[in-house]
């Protein structure tokens, strides 16, 4: 992982690496992604990891042409926002055939940006 991270950020990161990718829900079923210590929903303190799904479906996408400096070599790409029933999460999508329709199921795997071997939290396509 990168020297300055947040560490609630990296271990979900991890988790996502290791095929445990989870979110957080609390008491009042809430569903947000780590770091929290209080549900954003209901001020909760309550708070316990639950499992992803094993895929999620594509609820937005954008092509990104101009990048920041640290993803310049991976331009152009898709960027998703991918429904997992109680949280939404983002990343970049790869495999996928050019017309990226919503509603596509997609699964979670931890990519790695080009120039800077960054993580990227990345969808690949559901194996029907």
């Amino acid at each position: 992982m990168s020297d300055v991270g947040d560490a609630g950020y990296d271990e979900l990161l991890e988790a996502i690496d290791a095929g445990d990718g989870y979110y957080l829900e609390c008491e009042n079923e809430h569903g947000s992604l780590p770091p929290r210590r209080v549900c954003p929903h209901c001020g909760s303190t309550d708070i316990k990891e639950v499992s992803l799904p094993d895929t999620g479906e594509v609820v937005a996408h954008t092509t990104v042409h101009v990048p920041t400096p640290r993803f310049s070599e991976d331009a152009p790409y898709d960027v998703v926002i991918v429904d997992y029933g109680q949280v939404q999460l983002t990343g970049q999508l790869a495999g996928a055939d050019d017309d990226i329709a919503h509603g596509l199921d997609v699964t979670v795997q931890l990519g790695e940006a080009t120039k800077t071997g960054e993580p990227v939290v990345t969808f690949v396509p559901a194996e029907t």
